[in-house]
């Protein structure tokens, strides 16, 4: 027997053009965790040179409705494997209190150009929890095994 650890929140969303409308937002499986987010541009297709970035936009705008949920945009796995095409920041970050455009900023990481056509799969959102901190400044911190070890600190093995 399978169950299902799915919880689900509303999620409203605007549609910006025909394009993002006819598209939809949608899971690509059942047990998908991110929804794909598709180019919409105006062109036929953009091009990004090796090393460059380039701002796309998605055609929608969202509305978050569950407090403490924000939205976080991960490269696709094929595209990021494959292209060397990934988002430029590694994570892109949704506020749940922005209403404006979605742009996902591709970086291509390969030593071609690469081409993104219009309706393209170029990202995924994941919608996620976050915790506000309350920062209590201190003199010391405690002390730790690892102590302020960092950058390959604990080996290779």
């Amino acid at each position: 027997m399978t169950t299902s650890n799915t919880h689900f929140i509303d999620v409203k969303v605007k549609y910006l053009s025909d394009l993002s409308k006819n598209s939809g937002m949608e899971y690509s499986t059942p047990n998908s965790a991110g929804i794909d987010l598709r180019a919409c541009i105006d062109t036929d297709f953009i091009e990004i040179k090796p090393g460059e970035k380039y701002a796309l936009p998605t055609g929608i705008a969202i509305e978050i409705t569950v407090n403490g949920i924000a939205g976080f945009i991960y490269s696709r796995s094929g595209l990021g494997t494959k292209e060397g095409l990934t988002v430029s920041q590694g994570v892109g970050v949704i506020d749940p209190d922005y209403r404006g455009e979605i742009k996902v900023s591709l970086l291509n990481t390969s030593g071609e150009i690469r081409r993104i056509e219009r309706g393209q799969r170029i990202a995924q959102l994941v919608f996620m929890p976050y915790y506000h901190a309350s920062i209590i400044p201190c003199e010391e911190l405690s002390s730790t095994e690892r102590g302020s070890g960092g950058f390959g600190h604990t080996g290779k093995k």
